[in-house]
């Protein structure tokens, strides 16, 4: 939402962002004079009854807190929705736009029945009644934006909600870090982490050297060491304690086959413009949307392992940009495969990356001006 409200911002529009100010927004967004945030803030459950007596005391709350709320703003021409959250965000937002003859736009990333599903079953009185509320009043919005084309069709037929395929992508500061910064990056957590300190070779005094790179004082030329493992970044929306056991798993089997000592750095980073490969746990509990992860990873250029589901060959297409896995001994294997002669030679890592540099993605801001500045032109 971020992401949409600078578009529309640098398109010469006034834009109020409303939500929960729990994270800090982005500084784009802060220093935006086209942008006015409007924090609400978050309502503790009633600790009384029962549970079900809690969410809807809870539900109600939040109902009229964001139906006053919005009343307060200035008269918006349109009221863009992401769902999830949709309960009660979609039922309050489609009421003002009837009282403020606005127009309602949903940004489907998902649904939320399902994510509720994950903790009380599909079969749940609650989940059915939020399954009903969606569908019913998703179909009262004026337009519809989704992740995927499996969402899309999905939509069209069991909602009858026509949707635009709106795919996430990378926004520009994601890209491939350059050799300096990284150096200047490992070095700052050498001093804390043992896997980024050099090893115990002899260094010459006019080289500085971390794990992966080293750099010449005398002119300032940074190269990656040749004999440097690998960097590793996992992702994941985390549903079920055991989905980062299946990463554990494999790195265990991946380390019994090399059987040389040598260990993977740590296995959650942030480092991905930096990184040689990314592992992504995310499971949709539509199998409907995309892990926004991989799309951050591609803009680096960076290749990934990812968990097989319904729609991600929509971004992950198997053996041209990545690898899907369906368990951890199939993902031990393409650990294998990729990382046991890295770095010398010719291997599938670097022609991952190499698609990935070749496919000259489209940026958000390019994406968004083709698919959803049209709209707003239009209408």
């Amino acid at each position: 939402m971020q992401y949409h409200a600078l578009a529309l911002a640098r398109h010469g529009h006034g834009v109020t962002l409303l939500g929960f100010l729990s994270t800090k927004p982005h500084s784009d967004i802060l220093c935006n004079e086209k942008i006015h945030i409007v924090s609400i803030s978050e309502l503790k459950v009633l600790q009384v009854g029962p549970k079900i007596f809690q969410y809807i005391t809870k539900v109600i709350a939040q109902a009229i807190q964001l139906f006053y709320t919005m009343l307060k703003v200035d008269r918006p021409s349109y009221i863009l929705l992401q769902n999830p959250p949709g309960l009660p965000s979609i039922a309050v937002t489609w009421m003002v736009c009837l009282v403020r003859r606005s127009k309602l736009i949903i940004d489907w990333h998902n649904y939320g029945y399902t994510i509720m599903s994950l903790i009380h079953g599909k079969n749940h009185p609650i989940v059915q009644i939020a399954e009903w509320y969606e569908k019913l009043f998703g179909r009262l919005s004026d337009y519809n934006f989704c992740v995927t084309n499996a969402m899309k069709e999905d939509l069209q037929m069991n909602c009858n909600i026509k949707a635009i395929t709106l795919y996430d992508k990378p926004a520009s500061f994601f890209k491939e870090t350059p050799l300096e910064i990284q150096h200047e990056l490992y070095m700052k957590l050498a001093k804390d982490y043992a896997p980024f300190k050099r090893g115990t070779d002899s260094i010459h005094p006019d080289v500085e050297k971390s794990a992966f790179t080293e750099l010449d004082i005398r002119n300032g030329n940074v190269t990656q060491i040749k004999e440097r493992p690998a960097l590793l970044i996992s992702s994941t929306s985390w549903t079920e304690d055991e989905d980062f056991s299946i990463l554990l798993k494999a790195l265990e089997d991946y380390e019994e086959y090399v059987n040389d000592g040598i260990k993977l750095p740590s296995l959650v980073c942030v480092i991905t413009g930096s990184a040689d490969l990314g592992v992504c746990l995310h499971k949709s509990s539509s199998g409907l949307d995309l892990p926004m992860k991989v799309v951050d990873m591609f803009g680096c250029c960076l290749p990934v392992c990812a968990v097989h589901f319904q729609c991600l060959h929509e971004l992950v297409k198997h053996d041209e940009n990545g690898l899907i896995f369906r368990d951890s001994n199939e993902l031990a294997e393409q650990l294998k495969m990729l990382l046991l002669e890295f770095p010398t030679g010719e291997s599938k890592l670097d022609m991952f990356r190499r698609n990935l540099r070749a496919s000259k993605q489209l940026r958000w801001d390019e994406s968004w001006e083709q698919t959803v500045l049209p709209v707003f032109r239009n209408n």
